[in-house]
Formats: C-alpha cells, structure tokens, sequence
C-alpha cells in the first residue's frame, strides 16, 4: 500500500499531477502514487546541477537487484513499485527505458534533432502513459494515444522548463529551421520575432500530439477519464499562458494553482455525470 513517503513525492514532484489524481477511485489513486513516487525519486536524483549519476546507479543497481533476485530491497519506493510491475503487467522494457533516459541527465548532450528529442522522450514521458494504460487496465489498442499523451505533455514541460534547463546546460528542444543559436536570454532578446515564432511552432507541434492523444480517450472509462483530462486541460492551459507572452518562460514557470487544477475536475466531474445520466434516459 501507498504509504505517506509516496504522497510526500508525489505532492511535492507535481502539482497537476497530484491534484488531478484526486479524481481516481481509490485503488487507482493508490497505484499512481506508487508509480509517481519510482519515477520522481529517479529523476530527483539526476535533476540537479551536473547530475548525481553515482546516486542514480546506485538506485537503479537496487531496482535491478531487487527485480532479478525476487527479493525485497528494503527501499519501500522500490519495492512497492515491482510488486505494481508484477500486479499490473509492466514490460521490464519499459522501466529500462526510463531509466536510459534518466541517466542521459547525467551527461552534457543536447537534443540536436528531432529524432534525438523523441529517443529521450520515449523513455521520460512515453512509457509513463503505458504505465498508466495497464494501472488502468486499458485494452492495448489504447497504447499509442497513450504514448502520445505521455509526449505531449513532456514537450510542454520542455517549453515550461526552458530558463531551468538552461541553468542546467541542457536542451530537449531542437533548434532546427531557425536563425535561434541558443535558447537562451540573451538570443531570445536579441532575436525577439525569431524566438516568438519558434516557441509558437513548437507549441503547434504540442497540439498537434496532443490531438492524437486525445483519440485514445474513447479506451478510458469515464470514470478514470475525468482526471486524465484534467491533467490534459492544465497543459493545454500553460500552453496557451506561454504561447501568447513566449518571453514569460524567463520570468516564471507557468504552472496552474491547485484551485484551478480541483475546479477543473470538479468541472469535470459535474460534466461526465451529466451525460452518464442523459445517457441511462
């Protein structure tokens, strides 16, 4: 069982997500933060300044030990994760990958196209919305729209995340087609109309990810629908913050209010009632 530990990660990993996930019948609820708890302590240990790969490797030996010897780690995050693995049907591929991309973190590479950027996106984001289709035990054909609401929702992250990833001497986003040398300040100032166009393509390329990913709703319960969508609304609302004023990424991160996220779902929530009772007519 979730403990306090994992609503702790959790809360403190990701406002939307954790809000949203209010929304799930409680035995769902409980295998979010479980889920929620492996990946964020994963990437809390490379999401520093240079990294911790030592921390990393050592995490991730405890995790692969634990899998391969059928033994308890004595890491509860670890732990209850692989027994969610096991209940819930995970390929151990896909925490592989994950974990390649947590530890690409670790290095000084950029994403210089549009390949390297989904290589690095399938295994941070696009694997989280398959985790998520067998939590909710989704029939497979809802696998790609799961994916894709997985990449969608990193690409904002990314564009959210600019002025961060800069401090970080990182970058996800491919500077292709654009007179833009850097994403940084002082490029930005310096290129004003090329930098509004290029944040504004890129967000186009988030709707249009997004669409695909809303073609797997029809595979989602209505019930379990409700805070998946909320989580989705949330990017599409920081998306559209960052898309009228590009430059606000160098002077907050966009993120909704734990207010905005429960009226949403409650919106939601009153929503999805409605048409279940239009339709029991």
């Amino acid at each position: 069982m979730a403990s306090k530990l994992h609503d702790t990660i959790f809360r403190k990993g990701s406002k939307t997500y954790y809000f949203s996930s209010f929304f799930f019948p409680k035995a769902v609820k409980r295998d979010v933060y479980i889920l929620y708890a492996f990946v964020r302590v994963a990437d809390n240990l490379v999401d520093t300044e240079g990294g911790s790969l030592e921390a990393f490797l050592e995490f991730k030996q405890r995790y692969h030990d634990a899998l391969d010897r059928n033994t308890a780690s004595g890491d509860s995050v670890i732990d209850l994760f692989i027994d969610l693995m096991h209940r819930k049907g995970f390929d151990p591929a896909w925490v592989d990958a994950f974990l390649y991309s947590m530890e690409y973190d670790t290095g000084d590479e950029i994403c210089s196209s549009l390949d390297d950027t989904l290589r690095y996106i399938y295994g941070s984001a696009e694997v989280i919305g398959l985790f998520m289709a067998r939590i909710m035990d989704l029939d497979e054909s809802s696998y790609q729209a799961a994916k894709m609401l997985g990449r969608a929702m990193q690409y904002i992250n990314f564009i959210r995340d600019i002025d961060e990833d800069n401090g970080l001497k990182r970058r996800y986003i491919p500077l292709v087609d654009t007179p833009l040398t850097s994403l940084s300040r002082q490029e930005a100032y310096k290129q004003p109309e090329a930098f509004k166009v290029f944040m504004r393509r890129e967000i186009s390329r988030y709707h249009k990810w997004q669409k695909e990913a809303e073609k797997g709703y029809a595979w989602i319960p209505r019930r379990l629908r409700i805070p998946i969508m909320t989580a989705a609304d949330m990017y599409c609302w920081t998306s559209s913050v960052i898309y009228r004023d590009p430059f606000i990424v160098f002077e907050r991160k966009v993120k909704p209010s734990k207010r905005r996220i429960l009226r949403k779902g409650l919106a939601r929530t009153i929503g999805v009632a409605a048409s279940c009772y239009r339709l029991s007519k």
